[in-house]
């Protein structure tokens, strides 16, 4: 099978378990990372020094919005959150959510591919994403998008979960994580199939510092890793060469 329609097919696949378990997507982040993922978010958007900027910010794989919510939280009056996501059951529940909150500024949500952002070149202060890289089935092609929408200067920072270094600490996260974890998955969701993914997902996925040398391959410079829970979740941060951007005034829209 051509790459393109293996690319394809994996494509649907991701989607379709995450329209299925969209009501009880956020439910369970918090019950299986013991609400740690707010905690991980929070240091992603500190790390990119958000608060108090009206800058412009997109959301890579925004999923249900968490952290397109928690980035408007902390931003200026006059900043702008934009979430992706290609899946329509997540998009919905984020924009539920985002109405609830009632706060400005406010995210706006778009139904596109992370590989083919609908924007121009150069709009954004800053690209982030919670827990995507794993479901991408081109991880250079997802940070070329992202080295394309950032200005000269903004910085990307990517948070996912990774397999830990062999020791004590994996087999125990193992235990959990491989075998308990998709139990309680399928018990709240329903879905057996779902969270044997995430499992899955995780157990295959390319070494922390695989993920820096393809932002170093795709232009950034810069990269920091910072390693959370014995460094079973990275939190990758990395810069686009040239100046730095100031907080936008009269930028054109995206």
């Amino acid at each position: 099978m051509p790459a393109r329609h293996r690319l394809a097919s994996r494509d649907t696949q991701v989607r379709n378990i995450f329209d299925r378990i969209a009501g009880r997507y956020d439910l369970l982040n918090r019950i299986i990372s013991f609400r740690l993922d707010a905690l991980w978010r929070r240091k992603l958007i500190r790390v990119l020094g958000l608060a108090g900027r009206p800058a412009w910010v997109l959301d890579m794989g925004t999923g249900t919005g968490a952290l397109a919510l928690d980035a408007c939280r902390v931003l200026a009056p006059g900043a702008r959150v934009m979430g992706v996501d290609f899946s329509r059951a997540m998009l919905q529940r984020a924009r539920r959510q985002g109405a609830r909150a009632g706060r400005e500024p406010r995210a706006d949500y778009v139904m596109a591919h992370a590989l083919a952002v609908p924007v121009r070149n150069e709009v954004f202060d800053a690209v982030m994403s919670a827990f995507v890289l794993r479901n991408v089935g081109d991880l250079e092609g997802f940070f070329r998008e992202s080295y394309r929408v950032l200005k000269p200067g903004g910085q990307v920072a990517s948070l996912d979960m990774f397999p830990p270094p062999q020791g004590f600490f994996s087999r125990l996260y193992w235990l959990y994580f491989g075998r308990l974890m998709p139990c309680i998955g399928s018990v709240v969701s329903g879905d057996p199939t779902a969270y044997r993914y995430l499992s899955d997902s995780v157990r295959s996925f390319v070494a922390p510092e695989k993920v820096a040398e393809t932002l170093a391959s795709t232009g950034f410079m810069d990269t920091r890793i910072h390693r959370y829970l014995r460094g079973a979740v990275c939190l990758h941060v990395a810069t686009k060469p040239g100046r730095a951007p100031r907080d936008n005034q009269g930028t054109a829209e995206p």
